[in-house]
């Protein structure tokens, strides 16, 4: 393929100002900030597509290696806003709503499918939809007063919404899964450690300090290789292990072919730690 197409595929951020919800980057790492704090944060019908294609955007850009989701004013977020979604979707016919909810899906495909490694910040309330933007990310870190919610049997709804069947209980488990998804109760921070849904926690005045530190961590590794990775954890989910191997084999040997590999072998032959530059 000509390498001009190629990087004509390419994109830049720069410039970008999104208009539902914040948006910044530092060096490497592109933070989201979900800004409605005076509602602890919902989403709404625009928010929801806006950040489905930022992800898909995500895909074509060099210059993010990492992304984190946070909130503001001490919650992530409360789910889908009540008075803008929830209501228009009792006075919708089926088509309209088999349309809603397969664009939410899609913003759960799109950060699964964008390459770079997606850490949430969560603290506070994480309800609903918000607890699938969390579900949905890479790692989470979280706060001892976070609360994180599954919570659509509450409002009438089955717990199947946006994947949550699919990849909650990769995480903590089938039978812990069932008690979220049923009871919709909400999840706090030491136990969601301690089940493995939050990677680690923080203080909430030093939540977000900690995700874009770890964040800017992921950025230094070899970003073709994160991407890889992430690939193969989402991919080997429906493989058998015979499978999976062989899917290894083939994307470590596609890894084997980038300048990174090459820059990390000649940075140990020199006793140098290798800075890794993405191709």
């Amino acid at each position: 393929m000509d390498k001009h197409l190629i990087a004509g595929n390419r994109r830049s951020l720069a410039g970008f100002a999104p208009q539902h919800f914040g948006w910044r980057q530092e060096g490497a790492v592109g933070v989201i900030t979900l800004n409605r704090p005076e509602r602890k944060n919902p989403l709404t019908f625009e928010s929801y597509a806006e950040l489905r294609d930022l992800f898909r955007t995500l895909s074509y850009v060099d210059e993010v290696g990492v992304i984190v989701v946070q909130g503001a004013g001490g919650n992530f977020c409360s789910g889908g806003d009540v008075h803008e979604i929830i209501g228009p979707l009792t006075k919708m016919s089926m088509p309209d709503l088999l349309a809603f909810t397969r664009m939410t899906g899609d913003l759960v495909k799109a950060m699964r499918a964008c390459p770079q490694p997606v850490i949430s910040a969560i603290d506070g309330v994480c309800a609903g939809a918000g607890a699938i933007i969390a579900m949905s990310s890479d790692l989470r870190v979280g706060t001892a007063r976070s609360k994180t919610a599954f919570l659509f049997t509450r409002v009438g709804l089955a717990g199947c919404d946006m994947g949550a069947c699919a990849i909650l209980p990769r995480i903590v488990g089938q039978g812990r899964a069932s008690d979220l998804l049923y009871s919709g109760r909400s999840l706090g921070g030491e136990e969601g450690l301690s089940w493995g849904f939050m990677n680690r926690l923080a203080e909430p005045e030093a939540l977000e300090a900690t995700a874009l530190t770890w964040a800017a961590q992921i950025a230094e590794g070899p970003g073709f290789g994160h991407a890889m990775t992430k690939k193969m954890l989402h991919q080997e989910w429906a493989m058998g292990v015979d499978e999976a191997i062989e899917s290894e084999a083939q994307a470590q040997a596609i890894c084997m072919m980038t300048q990174d590999f090459h820059r990390a072998y000649h940075a140990f032959v020199a006793k140098q730690r290798p800075v890794f530059e993405g191709d």
